[in-house]
């Protein structure tokens, strides 16, 4: 085999090209990983509902749906102590024990999957704010988030149009006041983090939040 070639195929195995380290994305969860995460999930349900839907009172956010790789990613931030360890942050408090139930990779890749297929219906709307104002300032979103909000595995965001317009606004407030996104070790956080600070008012957030909530109708 030629040198050249040789190169490449060790290129494409370690996932490198143009000198950077390409991550593989999650895997996805054997089925006897996602049965048993139905089980594991029963402990959820008190905070997030059957179909994943969030409840409000519970502060718990809609994650039916979402995609597993994300879920897996928020489930390791918990259980690697880069989201929830802020001793004013009460709700990340009560999350990141409950991540911490999930022993192994397989038990978490488990429950992402089992998240991702759960269908909930929409939350009704909550924030009152000015949808044109918010398409504005969600011109910084853009890059990342998308025109549609459904968000890029590959830059690793969230689609967000479907989410709890109440979660939107209170998860842009702690990214603000350094309550998430501020752990040395969490880039994509840090991102967030200096996202948000571009917001100038807290009815800005609100704003936004409206907007994202519209292009998921």
């Amino acid at each position: 085999m030629r040198r050249r070639e040789t190169r490449r195929l060790v290129a494409g195995v370690l996932g490198v090209g143009a000198g950077l380290l390409v991550m593989a994305a999650p895997s996805a969860a054997p089925a006897q990983d996602r049965g048993r995460a139905a089980q594991q999930y029963k402990l959820c349900t008190a905070c997030h509902g059957e179909n994943g839907q969030g409840d409000r009172e519970r502060n718990a956010p809609v994650i039916g749906g979402l995609p597993a790789w994300y879920v897996e990613n928020q489930l390791n931030k918990f259980k690697q102590g880069w989201r929830g360890y802020k001793a004013n942050d009460d709700t990340a408090l009560q999350m990141r024990p409950m991540a911490s139930t999930l022993m192994t990779d397989a038990d978490v890749k488990g429950m992402a999957a089992y998240v991702a297929s759960l269908q909930p219906g929409r939350p009704a709307p909550s924030v009152t704010g000015d949808a044109e104002r918010g398409k504005t300032l969600y011109a910084t979103c853009l890059a990342c988030h998308g025109p549609d909000a459904k968000g890029s595995e590959a830059l690793k965001a969230p689609p967000t149009g479907r989410q709890a317009d109440w979660y939107i606004v209170a998860q842009l407030k702690k990214f603000r006041a350094g309550l998430r996104g501020a752990h040395k070790d969490d880039a994509t956080g840090a991102q967030m983090r200096a996202m948000s600070a571009t917001l100038p008012d807290d009815q800005a957030l609100n704003d936004v939040a409206v907007y994202i909530r519209s292009l998921g109708d």
